[in-house]
């Protein structure tokens, strides 16, 4: 009764489709001469034609559940893509929003938490710490902010672009790993914050309540739309980063015991092992963006320039991750040398150790410990928002569900891994983070060779099926609305998002990531394994340099494997 991936439920671009059935209007019966046959043929009918009312219904329900919803701001809006007409004629305003996005996502509990670890898992003293940590998740700002750039270029999100590399069926691979990243992301929050609940509550609310108080927050604003995000984002802002620079004001008293001592029980090779881990560790802070950062581009006028979306994304998130990196890498480095500090990590996590640190000023710690709190929740409403439109870009009836049914289901599955998982919380953010960053990292090899080698006039002719022309597709209700807000000389034809016979099958982008993965195992150094060239740089426990490698095998086979794709398909 459907095309299988067509919208049929949610916002401005979406449908709901009543198919008529023709019905004989003759009053008069004729007798049958196979009555036992028509009847059993009646009944056939009418049973698959009952299957197909019932899953009509379903639909029907939840599309005017949508509308009502979407009466009091609940986006209903799925993958579709955004039209430039219908994107802001203010990119003032946007980038105000934008900013406020990265200050209250970025500069929270979510990146300071990783931070903790250098002197805290990797034994490593403070002078190397801040070198370690600041260059890598710099680097990682650097990645995010060029993959924000097909936000304004493309009207779509993230995942939904990645289809122009990957294919329609073949970009359900990154499009899974980006949930992962997101949810895996949502799992230490929620820890965290119920670690905070919990110590602040003096042990009366215990690790698993909290735990499901952040994500039954998390979820009510999470199901809103992005207009609602952005502004709830950006209000959060001031008030998260001021309490951070009062935690640097609360904890300086046992600044003291700082120390660029490195572990004792470490020899060289195991320290510079660690070094590469922690790097890699912070890199992928940072760098894990990149797998949702356009999807908060894409009300921005097409023709944005391009250098502007960079440099506000990579400074958007670069000051406000090394605001509260530096003071997690001075908190993690006192508890390493001041035993009550460590006892608290040791009892309570994270949470305890915050606790600790605003111990001396009572009543008044504990609320800018609560302010603090509220950046997890920031930080999960991003995760819950972005991982709703991968899970519909598997197709299907998925696409059909709305969004805010799978902020439900989103929002179910990581509390419950937060559950499972709480009591293992350093294990968690030090094994998953840097997967994140192995695959992020090919995306980002592939997405710039493709659009710095193929997207370009000199090989334009080679894509006959996205340009049959030697002319782009002229789009003639955008240039009659916004004229001055089409970007010109695209190289991408981006109207094709959701034809499967015009975009690419992917081949190439999905070998070259295979590749890439092939690298990420020799090199990865992970508790379940040591890669043999991991071992071979870092001593007992290996040094992690898998985002090198894995970004270095795919981006040596990705111009060979496209070409080829290129030549034989038109596409």
């Amino acid at each position: 009764m459907y095309d299988e991936d067509e919208p049929i439920l949610g916002g401005s671009n979406s449908y709901y489709k009543e198919r008529s059935i023709p019905m004989n209007n003759n009053n008069n019966t004729q007798p049958s001469t196979k009555a036992g046959d028509k009847e059993i043929e009646t009944v056939v009918e009418s049973s698959g034609s009952s299957i197909k009312s019932e899953k009509l219904n379903v639909f029907h329900k939840l599309n005017q559940l949508s509308k009502k919803l979407d009466a009091i701001g609940v986006e209903a809006r799925g993958i579709e893509r955004i039209q430039s007409y219908e994107r802001s004629t203010n990119p003032t305003k946007q980038f105000i929003s934008v900013i406020g996005l990265w200050l209250s996502g970025c500069g929270g509990l979510s990146s300071m938490s990783s931070f903790y670890l250098g002197p805290l898992l990797f034994g490593l003293g403070l002078k190397n710490c801040m070198i370690s940590g600041m260059i890598g998740q710099a680097i990682g700002c650097a990645i995010a902010a060029y993959l924000a750039l097909m936000g304004p270029r493309s009207g779509c999100r993230q995942m939904v672009s990645a289809r122009f590399l990957f294919g329609w069926w073949f970009v359900r691979i990154v499009a899974l790993a980006a949930i992962v990243g997101v949810m895996g992301w949502s799992v230490v929050n929620c820890v965290v914050g119920g670690q905070i609940l919990m110590s602040v509550s003096d042990n009366k609310i215990p690790l698993v309540g909290g735990i499901i108080i952040i994500s039954g927050i998390s979820l009510i604003f999470a199901m809103f739309g992005i207009k609602q995000v952005l502004r709830f984002e950006a209000a959060l802002a001031i008030p998260v980063n001021l309490a951070f620079l009062l935690l640097y004001i609360s904890a300086s008293d046992k600044f003291s015991y700082l120390s660029n001592a490195n572990s004792p029980l470490d020899d060289a090779a195991t320290l510079k092992g660690n070094w590469l881990s922690f790097f890699s560790l912070c890199y992928a802070i940072t760098s894990t963006w990149g797998s949702v950062a356009s999807d908060y581009y894409i009300l921005f006028p097409e023709n944005t320039p391009d250098v502007q979306v960079y440099f506000i994304t990579f400074f958007g998130i670069l000051l406000p991750t090394s605001f509260v990196g530096v003071i997690g890498s001075l908190i993690g480095n006192v508890a390493m040398n001041y035993q009550p500090w460590n006892d608290a990590y040791a009892e309570a996590g994270m949470g305890g150790l915050l606790f600790k640190a605003f111990e001396r000023w009572n009543g008044g710690g504990k609320f800018l410990l609560m302010v603090i709190f509220i950046s997890l929740i920031s930080n999960n409403i991003i995760n819950t928002y972005s991982a709703c439109f991968g899970i519909q870009l598997f197709g299907g009836f998925l696409t059909k569900i709305p969004r805010w049914f799978w902020s439900i289901v989103v929002t179910i599955v990581y509390m419950v891994c937060a559950l499972v998982g709480r009591n293992k919380f350093s294990t968690i953010l030090s094994n998953f983070l840097p997967m994140v960053g192995y695959w992020i990292s090919m995306y980002f090899m592939i997405l710039l060779e493709e659009n710095t080698i193929f997207r370009t006039n000199r090989f334009k002719h080679l894509f006959i099926h996205e340009f049959p022309s030697d002319k782009f597709t002229e789009r003639p209700q955008e240039k009659e609305l916004h004229s001055t807000n089409i970007r010109l000389n695209q190289h991408y034809n981006f109207d094709i998002w959701n034809d499967p016979s015009k975009i690419t099958n992917g081949y190439a982008a999905t070998l070259a990531f295979c590749c890439g993965v092939a690298g990420a195992v020799l090199s990865m150094s992970q508790t379940y394994w040591i890669g043999p060239i991991a071992k071979a740089v870092g001593g007992e426990f290996g040094g992690d340099v898998a985002m090198w490698l894995s970004m270095g095998f795919s981006g040596v086979v990705y111009p060979f494997l496209r070409y080829i794709e290129l030549k034989k398909f038109g596409r």
